[in-house]
């Protein structure tokens, strides 16, 4: 038999603009939670830095650049139920205002910029939807 890991460790990003709206994108049709929306990102390779991770990953999902000076980490996520055959997800969100180039998404996903009760509005993924209503709160208490 197989061993599966524990858990799998994913970064995702809250990219913000200058309107304060965060970018999402779909997931393709082949992956799980197909054709739902999500904050950009993916899983570390095995010892890699998470901010690394999430650098690269954005630059492989969207063509831009993110230094890993501007990310900050924001909050922290896991899966509540595990699926057959898959190891519990840990999901790091990071956001970050500052980005260079024009965003491409570069596996064919659609993306866009929304506010958060935009974002609130769409089929989101379940840890997307819960890391959202985090944000949410986060933007009242600050006055956004």
């Amino acid at each position: 038999m197989e061993d599966f890991p524990t858990w799998i460790p994913v970064v995702a990003l809250a990219l913000r603009d200058a309107r304060a709206r965060v970018l999402l994108q779909q997931r393709l049709p082949h992956k799980h939670h197909a054709g739902l929306w999500e904050f950009p990102g993916g899983k570390l390779e095995s010892a890699e830095n998470p901010r690394f991770a999430l650098v690269r990953e954005i630059a492989e999902e969207l063509g831009i650049r993110i230094e890993t000076t501007k990310l900050s980490p924001l909050f922290l996520a896991d899966e509540a139920s595990h699926e057959s055959g898959y190891a519990g997800v840990v999901l790091l969100l990071y956001t970050c205002r500052e980005w260079g180039g024009d965003i491409t998404g570069l596996d064919g996903q659609q993306w866009g910029w929304f506010t958060l009760d935009e974002a609130a509005g769409l089929p989101l993924a379940p840890m997307d939807r819960d890391l959202l209503s985090r944000l949410k709160i986060l933007d009242a208490i600050a006055g956004q």
